[in-house]
């Protein structure tokens, strides 16, 4: 049994499910009776202006996207970025709900509610090209393409994950702090989540204050390595949570690691106080996949010590990657798909990758001298290419994730946080956590 002994301030809980009602609207909205909206991508020479709707950081600079300009004189691209993956889907969801209007012309969408939107296929331009077949990982292509051969996404990034740590706190601790010496540390090439958990142990026991940052995100890589989470694949189906021991399991051991063992800041990504946590020594590692580099290092600037071990408990883990996708409903939807197949080119994910950590799903970008050989600077000037190659060559299968599993997924995630992050009894927020996933009626 689970104990929650530490008393931890009250915060605010993700509005993980928000939109859910509104995407199943879009039935209606994307009837076949209505007009598809006049484009004028047959006069290439039209001044006409792109808006591009991504999250986070895709690496897509004004330089990056200067670069396009120059070479289509009749282009202006104009990029908003939303401040996490959520705030997007939201605006995505409720915008699609409503027909479209005021949808950017190319729309990022994060591949964990990618399933949710692949059931309506019809509301994006089909990407398909036979130009660039074997542009990207087969993987990344499968996940975006519809039982029926559309593909609806270009794929960006993915997510092959290390570990990022603080080289100073450990050694503040006693322990090692070189890249080689913490990736034995943690279990080398047999790394369970076990050892990353026992390796915790030995820094709290040595005087630091917590191995990571948060439980959800924690748990968010170790669910990533299940087959399947919480869909039957043979059925898309939900499973049955209260009888889905995978999940049960995870839940029980990140939660002990985290609360009885001491070893979580109790922080919830990317709010105030996890951005904080950066600047006052909250924590050791966190799991890392390529991306988070670039807010580590917005986070953490002026703060020496951050480095990259080429490690990953359980082997190989992807965690998240995107994809860029153009709304049918779009006035300019031709030129949206040409400058989304610029984007996710090889040369310019490459660029990306360089900017913000952003390691490419296109084959040739991998394999390129320019990432192979890339170092990150600000992580103690970790051979980051290297590591994060290998990292992906550890990732095996594709779990599947279907159109439940967003929905799922956040009430999960709730359960853990109202633990870590509240101080709730484990057990006690299980059975809230079951209560809530029958309330959302998916079986």
């Amino acid at each position: 049994m689970l104990s929650s002994t530490r008393p931890r301030r009250a915060r605010r809980l993700a509005a993980t499910t928000a939109g859910l009602a509104s995407i199943a609207l879009v039935l209606t909205a994307c009837s076949g009776e209505e007009e598809t909206p006049e484009t004028s991508d047959g006069d290439m020479d039209e001044e006409i202006t792109l808006t591009i709707a991504t999250f986070n950081n895709f690496g897509y600079t004004d330089e990056l996207l200067a670069q396009y300009t120059e070479e289509h004189p009749n282009v202006t691209v104009k990029h908003t970025t939303a401040a996490e993956s959520g705030d997007a889907r939201t605006n995505l969801t409720t915008k699609l709900a409503a027909g479209g209007e005021g949808l950017a012309d190319i729309e990022a969408i994060e591949v964990d509610w990618l399933p949710e939107l692949m059931q309506y296929p019809d509301l994006f331009s089909d990407l398909t090209d036979a130009e660039l077949d074997g542009r990207w990982v087969q993987w990344k292509v499968d996940q975006a393409t519809t039982p029926d051969g559309k593909l609806i996404g270009y794929g960006t990034d993915i997510g092959p994950e290390a570990i990022c740590y603080r080289s100073d706190l450990l050694e503040a601790a006693g322990l090692p702090s070189d890249r080689e010496a913490v990736a034995e540390l943690i279990g080398g090439e047999d790394a369970t989540w076990e050892s990353y958990f026992e390796a915790g142990k030995q820094f709290v026991d040595g005087g630091g204050k917590a191995w990571f940052d948060s439980a959800q995100a924690t748990f968010q890589g170790m669910v990533n390595q299940l087959d399947a989470a919480y869909e039957d694949p043979a059925t898309g189906e939900p499973k049955d949570l209260a009888g889905n021991t995978e999940v049960k399991d995870l839940y029980d051991q990140v939660l002990t690691a985290s609360v009885d063992d001491g070893l979580s800041a109790g922080l919830e990504q990317w709010q105030d106080d996890w951005v904080a946590g950066f600047q006052n020594d909250a924590f050791a590692t966190m799991l890392c996949p390529s991306w988070m580099t670039g807010p580590i290092e917005q986070n953490a600037g002026g703060v020496e010590g951050w480095d990259i071990a080429d490690v990953f408990p359980g082997g190989g883990g992807n965690w998240g990657g995107s994809f860029l996708t153009v709304p049918a409903a779009g006035a300019h939807a031709e030129a949206a798909k040409e400058l989304a197949a610029w984007l996710t080119s090889p040369e310019v994910q490459t660029q990306a990758f360089v900017e913000a950590g952003t390691f490419p799903s296109q084959v040739d970008a991998q394999n390129s001298e320019e990432v192979q050989s890339f170092t990150n600077e600000f992580m103690s000037g970790a051979p980051a290419g290297a590591i994060f190659s290998s990292r992906a060559q550890a990732i095996t299968g594709n779990p599947f994730k279907g159109a439940n599993y967003f929905a799922i997924h956040a009430e999960v995630q709730n359960g853990i946080n109202r633990v870590d992050l509240n101080g709730e009894d484990a057990d006690a927020s299980w059975e809230q956590t079951l209560s809530d996933v029958d309330a959302l009626g998916l079986s």
